[in-house]
C-alpha cells in the first residue's frame, strides 16, 4: 500500500499542486525529495518557491534522520470511544535520549522506525500525517505475517544467536538457516529504504541507521544515493570471524556494511572481529592512522568508530528525585537494611543470553563456601519479561524457578529467603530504588552487547541528599558501590574498578561475590568514585555528540569525489574516485599512442603483468610476444621493472632482445639483452644478510606458510601464503625486529604487499625511470608519449619522477601525453587506473596491435 506521503510526492512530481495536509508537513520538515535528484522547498505560495529555497540556504540546519526497528513513540488506541490512536514519547528510548546529545538548535532529527502497534491499512495515512507533524516520526508499517518472518524469524532465529556465538548445530540450538526468511528480512530492509527516500535531502542529510535488524539498508539507501552520508551502529556484539563464516550470507551483510561511512562498535574486541571478517573474506585490509580505523572499499574510505554507549544523566537524576523512589527505597530499607540484611541485586532480561542461572548457582556455591553469609545476605533477581519468544525462554525461566525455590528450600528459614526473584515488569522508578539499596550489583551475562544496568547503578548509588537521608547517611560521607561483572559484556572493559569474572566458573563467582561484601569502605568508595567520574562523563549524550562528530568528518570529501555504481543486488558497491582520478580509457590511451612518434613504457612485473596469485609467476608466451611486438616498434623504449632477481629475469626474458629490464627494485639495470648489467647505486658489501638472516628464519619457523627469498643484494619475507590476521601480525613484529638489528647497516627495511623486505638505501624503482627519461634524453628522444603501471607501494615512486618530469619539462615533452596507471582503485599517485591484471593485459595487447601494424606498413613500404 502506498501510503499518502508518498502519493503526494507522486503529484508533485506530476505537476499537481499539494493537498494542504501535505502542505503542513512540509513546514515541519522542509526539505523533501520530490523527483531523485531534485530537492525542494515546498511553500505555500508557489509563485515564491525558488526565493524561499534560496533564502532558507543560509539558516537551513544541519538534519539527521535516524532509522531504526523501533520508533521511539508509545501508541495507544484512544478509550474515549472514538477511533484513532494517542501517541506520545518514550523517554526510556537510545534514540530518543541521543538527542541530548546533538543539541536541538544546530541539528534536526526525524525518525524512521515501525510502530509496537500494530496500525490497521485504512488508519496508516492519518497516523502518518500525525506523528509526521507532531513528532517528525515516519512510520514504516509492515505487515503481521512479514513482520512477523523477519523479526521473529530471521533476526532473533538467526542474526540474535549468531551474533551471541550460538551456532544451528540442530535445529534446537539457534534456527538453521531458512532462505525465505532472509528474503523478508531483505524486504523489510527495502520498504525502510523506500521510507528514508519520502523525506531525504540525499545532498545534505545525514543518515544514522541503528542495529542488526537492518544491516543490508545501506546497500539500498547507496545504491539510491551514491554521495548519501550514512553511520551505521551495532549495539549487539558482532562474531569471531570462525562464528560469523557460518553465516550464508555472510558476504551480503559484509558488503551492505561496507556501504557505509561511518560503522560503530561498542568495543574494540567487536570491532576487530568485524576487520577480521572483512580481511578473511572480502580480502580487505584496514589501516589504523592518527587515531582512527578505517577501511579503503573501491576508492571510499569506511571508518570504525570505536566507543560504548551511556545513560541518561539527565533522566536518572530527575527519577531519583522522584518522591515515589524515595519512598520505594524507604521500603527497601525497612525490608533488608533495618532487618540486618545486605542486598545482593541481579536485573537481566530473561533470555539465555544473561547467565541468570548461573548466578543463582554461584549465590548457592557463596552460601555453602560462606556460610556465615547465611541469614545475612540477600539476592534480589529482577528477571525483566524476554523481548524473544520460544522454547528457550521457557527452559531458562523453569530452570531459574526450580533453582531459586531449592535454595530457598535448602538455606532458608522464617523471615529470611536467600533468593528473591521478581519476574513481573517493575517501573523505573522501582528498579532504582532497588539500584539505590544494593550494596553490590551482579551482570553475569555470557554474551551481551553492551548491557547499561552497571551504569545506572553507579549513578543511582551516588543518590542525593533527600535519598541520604532516608539511607541515614551524612552528607558529607563519600558513596561507593560495588559491581561484579561478566568479562563478555561491552561495557566491562570500561568499568576497570569492577571485579571482572567468568559466569562460567561459578566457584569464580562466588568468590567475587565474597569479594564485593568483604572489601573495606574506602576500596568500596574508590571503586565508586572511578567509576562515576567516566560513567558521568560518557553518557548518551557524549556518545551521540561523539558519533555524529566522526560521521560528518567522514563525509566531508564527499563533494570532491565522482561516484558510481557497480554490481548487482545485494553485491552493489560505490565506486568513488578524487576528480583528477580516473580509470584509464582504451580508446583515449589508443589515439594518444598512434599519434606520438617516441614512447617510453615502463612495466611492473607482480600484480600488473602477472597476477599476484598465480603460483607459477614465469610469463606465459603471449606475454612474451606481446612485449616483443612493442620492442620491435622502433618508436618504443620498453622496461620490465620488478623485485625479481637478475637470474630469474634472464631466464624468463631470454626472448625478448630489445626488452630492458630492472632488477631487484631497480638495483641492477639493463638496456637491452646483448649489453651489460648496471648498478643504479653503489652496492656496498652485503655482510648485513648474517644478522637478517637469522631473524627472518626465526619467523619463518613460527609462521606457517612463510618463505624467504635471498637475493643478490635484498632479503625478502613473504607470507602471502600465511593466515592473513597472523601474517599481518607477524609482519609488524619482524619490521621492528629488523630495523633494530639493522639499525647500523647501509639498508632500509620497508613493508610490501604480503612481505618485509631488507635492501639497500637509496634503492628504488624512482631511479629506473630517471635512468630510461635520462637514456633517451641523451640519445635526442625526447618522450611524447609515456606509460607507467604499476601495482604496490614501490612503484610510487617511478609514478613520483614521472609526474616531476612532466612539471620541470626536463627530460618529457611539455605537450607529452603521459599515462601513469596503478592496478586497482586506491590511493595514489598515479592519476589513472585499472581494475586488474585482465585489464593490463588486454591495454597491453591492444597497444602492441597498433604497433604490429605500424611495422608491418613500414616493411611493407
Amino acid at each position: 500500500m502506498v501510503s499518502r506521503s508518498y502519493s503526494n510526492l507522486l503529484d508533485l512530481a506530476s505537476g499537481e499542486f499539494p493537498s494542504s495536509s501535505f502542505t503542513r508537513m512540509t513546514r515541519q520538515i522542509p526539505r523533501i525529495m520530490t523527483v531523485a535528484g531534485i530537492i525542494s522547498d515546498i511553500d505555500d505560495d508557489r509563485s515564491e518557491s525558488v526565493c524561499s529555497d534560496i533564502s532558507s540556504s543560509s539558516v537551513q540546519h544541519d538534519r539527521l534522520i535516524i532509522v531504526a526497528n523501533q520508533l521511539p513513540i508509545k501508541a495507544h488506541r484512544k478509550t474515549d470511544g472514538s477511533r484513532g490512536y494517542t501517541f506520545s514519547w518514550d523517554e526510556n528510548s537510545l534514540l530518543l535520549q541521543l538527542k541530548d546529545g546533538l543539541g536541538d538548535e544546530d541539528i534536526d532529527v526525524i525518525y524512521v522506525g515501525c510502530l509496537k502497534e500494530d496500525i490497521h491499512p485504512n488508519e496508516q495515512d492519518e497516523v502518518s500525517q500525525t506523528l509526521l507533524e507532531t513528532f517528525k516520526c515516519v512510520p514504516t508499517f509492515l505487515p503481521l505475517e512479514l513482520f512477523t518472518r523477519f523479526y521473529h524469524g530471521f533476526c532473533k532465529q538467526h542474526l540474535w544467536p549468531l551474533f551471541h556465538y550460538m551456532l544451528p548445530l540442530s535445529p534446537d540450538l539457534g534456527g538453521r538457516f531458512n532462505r525465505s526468511l532472509w528474503q523478508a528480512y531483505v524486504s523489510v530492509n527495502k520498504i525502510f529504504a523506500d521510507r528514508i527516500m519520502e523525506v531525504i535531502n540525499p545532498e545534505d542529510d545525514f543518515v544514522w541507521i541503528h542495529d542488526y535488524h537492518l544491516m543490508v539498508l545501506p546497500t539500498f539507501l547507496r545504491k539510491r544515493f551514491n554521495r548519501v552520508k550514512l553511520g551505521f551502529f551495532l549495539h549487539s556484539p558482532f562474531p569471531s570471524s570462525e562464528i560469523y563464516k557460518t553465516l550464508p550470507v555472510r558476504d551480503e551483510l559484509l558488503r551492505a556494511l561496507l556501504n557505509s561511512d561511518l560503522i560503530g562498535f561498542h568495543t574494540f574486541d567487536y570491532a576487530r572481529h568485524f576487520l577480521s571478517c572483512c580481511s578473511r573474506l572480502l580480502g580487505i585490509s584496514y589501516e589504523s592512522k592518527r587515531g582512527y580505523i578505517s577501511l579503503e572499499y573501491y576508492g571510499r574510505t569506511v571508518t570504525i568508530k570505536i566507543l560504548p554507549v551511556g545513560i541518561h544523566m539527565n533522566q536518572l537524576q530527575s527519577v531519583l528525585n522522584l518522591p515515589e523512589t524515595e519512598s520505594k527505597v524507604s521500603e527497601l530499607v525497612n525490608q533488608f537494611q533495618n532487618q540486618g540484611k545486605t542486598m545482593l541485586l541481579g536485573v537481566d532480561d530473561l533470555d539465555i543470553f544473561k547467565g541468570i542461572s548461573l548466578k543463582l548457582l554461584a549465590m548457592e556455591q557463596l552460601l555453602i563456601q560462606h556460610p556465615e553469609w547465611q541469614g545475612k545476605v540477600v539476592l534480589v533477581q529482577i528477571a525483566n519479561p524476554a523481548r524473544g519468544t520460544g522454547k528457550d525462554v521457557k527452559e531458562v525461566k523453569t530452570e531459574s524457578y526450580s533453582t531459586v525455590k531449592r535454595i530457598n528450600a535448602t538455606f532458608g528459614r522464617p523471615g529470611y529467603e536467600p533468593v528473591i526473584l521478581i519476574d513481573e515488569p517493575l517501573k523505573f522508578y522501582e528498579r532504582v530504588a532497588y539500584y539505590v539499596v544494593a550494596e553490590c550489583c551482579l551482570v553475569t551475562a555470557v554474551r551481551d552487547g553492551m548491557n547499561l544496568i552497571p551504569y545506572e547503578y553507579v549513578i543511582s548509588r551516588q543518590g542525593n541528599e533527600r535519598l541520604d537521608k532516608v539511607l541515614g547517611l551524612q552528607p558529607s560521607t563519600p558513596k561507593k558501590s560495588m559491581l561484579v561483572v561478566s568479562e563478555f559484556i561491552g561495557c566491562s572493559p570500561s568499568l576497570s574498578g569492577a571485579i571482572r569474572v567468568n559466569p562460567w566458573n561459578i566457584d569464580a563467582v562466588a568468590d567475587a561475590m565474597d569479594c564485593a561484601l568483604e572489601l573495606s569502605e574506602a576500596e568500596k568508595q574508590l571503586r565508586h568514585e572511578k567509576h562515576y567520574k567516566y560513567v558521568s562523563s560518557h553518557d548518551v549524550g557524549y556518545w551521540a555528540h561523539s558519533f555524529f562528530q566522526d560521521l560528518e568528518r567522514t563525509c566531508k570529501d564527499h563533494v570532491r569525489r565522482r561516484c558510481w555504481g557497480i554490481g548487482f543486488g545485494l553485491s552493489f558497491r560505490v565506486v568513488a574516485l578524487d576528480l583528477n582520478f580516473r580509470k584509464l580509457s582504451m580508446e583515449h590511451i589508443v589515439s594518444a599512442y598512434k599519434r606520438t612518434t617516441t614512447r617510453a613504457i615502463l612495466l611492473d612485473y607482480d600484480g600488473t603483468l602477472m597476477p599476484q596469485s598465480s603460483i607459477d609467476k614465469s610469463p606465459s608466451s603471449k606475454t612474451i610476444e606481446m612485449l616483443n611486438t612493442l620492442c620491435r616498434d622502433k618508436n618504443n623504449m620498453v622496461f620490465v621493472v620488478s623485485a625479481k632477481s637478475r637470474e630469474t629475469l634472464v631466464e624468463w626474458f631470454d626472448d625478448c632482445d630489445k626488452l630492458g629490464l630492472a632488477a631487484e627494485h631497480g638495483c641492477f639495470l639493463r638496456l637491452k639483452r646483448d649489453e651489460e648489467w648496471e648498478t643504479c647505486v653503489q652496492i656496498e658489501e652485503c655482510g648485513w644478510k648474517q644478522n637478517a638472516r637469522p631473524v627472518m628464519t626465526l619467523y619463518t619457523e613460527t609462521t606457517d606458510g612463510s618463505t624467504i627469498e635471498d637475493k643478490e643484494t635484498a632479503m625478502v619475507w613473504s607470507y602471502e601464503d600465511a593466515d592473513p590476521d597472523f601474517g599481518t601480525c607477524q609482519a609488524k613484529e619482524l619490521l621492528d625486529h629488523l630495523e633494530s638489528v639493522l639499525a647500523n647497516e647501509p639498508v632500509t627495511v620497508k613493508r610490501g604487499q604480503s612481505c618485509v623486505e631488507v635492501k639497500p638505501q637509496g634503492v628504488s624503482k624512482g631511479l629506473v625511470a630517471k635512468r630510461l627519461l635520462t637514456t633517451m634524453h641523451d640519445r635526442g628522444m625526447i618522450p611524447d608519449f609515456v606509460l607507467c603501471i604499476g601495482d604496490d607501494r614501490s612503484d610510487e615512486d617511478m609514478f613520483e619522477v614521472i609526474t616531476s618530469s612532466v612539471a620541470s619539462g626536463e627530460l618529457i615533452s611539455p605537450k607529452a601525453e603521459v599515462f601513469a596507471c596503478t592496478v586497482g582503485n586506491k590511493p595514489s599517485k598515479a592519476k589513472y587506473y585499472l581494475d586488474d591484471t585482465v585489464e593490463i593485459g588486454r591495454l597491453m595487447q591492444g597497444l602492441a596491435s597498433v604497433s604490429e601494424q605500424s611495422v608491418n606498413v613500414f616493411a611493407f613500404e
